[in-house]
């Protein structure tokens, strides 16, 4: 296996190919690639300009943007001059653009105008110039905010902060996770060894960069390896097939949202499997995997897809299955190298193996904390540097189910309701494409939920709540069954592709239900 020993800083991945295989691919997008000659150039030439326009070490530079190349030179570059690049994409609105450049103090905010026209229409409303930059292509500039300060700059290269990524705080105003040089090093090592990344391998580059798992997973991890990456202009599934077939791509990085496009896409299409004879790895994390869709998905490819678990505050990955042990089930795998995690019941002892607990994670991997906010920050890192992940999960012969969210739990007639397994089942029905379950507080009956679950079902089906119901009850125990099911168009979704639950609550749908209901 060809991966480097990890540097000190997230920019020196490419130092070693720039020397060995200068003229490897390094990056494609839809507008053309960087050899690693062209990568290290772009990104020296960005860290002379961003210092021109006025960003310090210790300083936040926002990238608004989309997935490419120059998105990754410019965060490579910010990083390389110390200060902390804040990746966000251009299709938040405005109102969540603002938010975050308010709360990170930004030096300046940069967009990425010649690949995105949402890009375009943010830069257009701030005010920002529009200039050619060299290798970098046209970009939006915005004004220099004079008022914002520096951080320091810790002593230990490692331990700086090598990006702050915002992620949805339980409050709905957004978090900033602040990430360091070690963080996503380590998990690009780990990344680029347990998928054995040699210069030979081509990913598929769909998951964005401006989530974790899109920057240390799949670019830096491609980039220690001197592999490539194949960054689409987005996601569609008529696209990815043409692309792993013209690219010969060995590598698919996706959420669970996207192959079950797949799997739509075959269907329609009356396609039985795919015949893709360059990929050897296809992987899927970022929300919960089903057994049906895990199925359906290793029949199309005719390959295993592995599973992974983790969260942005570790950079993310927590657990990952491995190549050459492929599972049946839907477990995230064994705990990665170096990482320590505890499972802790309702009273804060440690639960027994196979028992269900909430998650706290210990390791490299763990964020240094989120900006700006202490009392957070202590709230979720104990004294002993344990990470609370408040996701619930259960250990069965060392790999790691993850069965819901502890604030997702629910209680019906005393009993606990992960909605993990309801939503399981209702994706199993042949016409469902996907669901979400919420708890819903009875009134006057404290202690108990009502159970309702949210449905999107496949396109042009008629199946009916009703019916959904009575498949629901046969497939669960009497105390989980859904008090009502709502068959909705589509479910608002998150940019990591996860269904936006919080969201739900809100639809006239859900605040119309009748209090009653099993």
């Amino acid at each position: 296996m060809n991966v480097q020993a990890a540097p000190s800083r997230i920019g020196d991945v490419i130092h070693p190919w720039v020397e060995r295989t200068p003229d490897g691919q390094a990056i494609v997008d839809p507008s053309g690639a960087w050899t690693y000659r062209q990568l290290s150039q772009a990104i020296a030439e960005s860290e002379q300009w961003l210092s021109a326009m006025g960003i310090r070490a210790g300083d936040r530079v926002m990238l608004v943007g989309e997935n490419c190349r120059v998105l990754a030179a410019l965060l490579l570059a910010a990083s390389g001059i110390d200060a902390w690049p804040v990746p966000v994409s251009a299709r938040y609105s405005a109102r969540e653009i603002e938010q975050i450049r308010e709360h990170c103090g930004a030096r300046r905010v940069i967009y990425t105008t010649s690949v995105s026209p949402h890009a375009r229409e943010h830069a257009k409303r701030d005010g920002a110039i529009v200039e050619n930059i060299g290798l970098l292509g046209t970009l939006g500039i915005g004004a220099l905010n004079e008022a914002a300060g520096a951080e320091p700059v810790d002593a230990s290269i490692s331990d700086r902060v090598a990006v702050l990524i915002y992620t949805s705080g339980t409050t709905g105003l957004p978090k900033g996770v602040m990430l360091t040089h070690r963080n996503l090093l380590f998990i690009a090592t780990w990344s680029s060894q347990v998928r054995r990344l040699t210069p030979a391998d081509r990913i598929y580059g769909v998951l964005p960069m401006f989530h974790v798992t899109g920057l240390s997973v799949a670019l830096l991890g491609a980039l220690l390896s001197g592999a490539s990456l194949h960054i689409p202009a987005r996601f569609d599934p008529a696209m990815f097939c043409d692309a792993i077939q013209k690219d010969q791509l060995t590598i698919v990085l996706g959420v669970p949202g996207m192959f079950a496009l797949l799997c739509e896409y075959a269907k329609t299409n009356a396609m039985d499997s795919f015949k893709f004879p360059s990929l050897r790895i296809i992987s899927s994390s970022g929300a919960p995997l089903d057994t049906v869709l895990k199925t359906s998905t290793e029949k199309l490819f005719g390959l295993t897809l592995n599973n992974g678990y983790g969260v942005t505050e570790c950079s993310p990955t927590i657990a990952q299955t491995r190549i050459d042990d492929p599972r049946s089930d839907t477990s995230a795998g064994p705990i990665i190298p170096n990482v320590e995690v505890k499972l802790v019941g309702p009273q804060g002892n440690e639960v027994l193996n196979g028992d269900v607990g909430e998650l706290r994670v210990r390791g490299p991997n763990v964020m240094k904390g989120y900006y700006r906010s202490p009392e957070e920050t202590s709230a979720s890192i104990d004294s002993e540097g344990w990470f609370n992940t408040r996701d619930l999960g259960r250990l069965e012969q060392g790999h790691l189910h993850i069965v819901g969210r502890t604030k997702e739990l629910i209680i019906r007639f005393g009993f606990n309701v992960y909605p993990a397994e309801i939503e399981a089942v209702l994706n199993s029905h042949p016409e469902v494409a996907k669901s979400a379950v919420i708890g819903r507080t009875i009134e006057g009956q404290k202690g108990d939920e009502q159970i309702i679950a949210f449905v999107q079902a496949v396109s042009g089906s008629k199946v009916t709540a009703t019916e959904l119901s009575r498949f629901a009850g046969r497939n669960l125990s009497t105390y989980k069954r859904p008090s009502h099911i709502l068959i909705l168009e589509g479910l608002p979704l998150t940019p990591s592709g996860k269904v936006a639950k919080r969201e739900l609550v809100g639809l006239q749908e859900y605040k119309s239900l009748p209090a009653d209901g099993f």
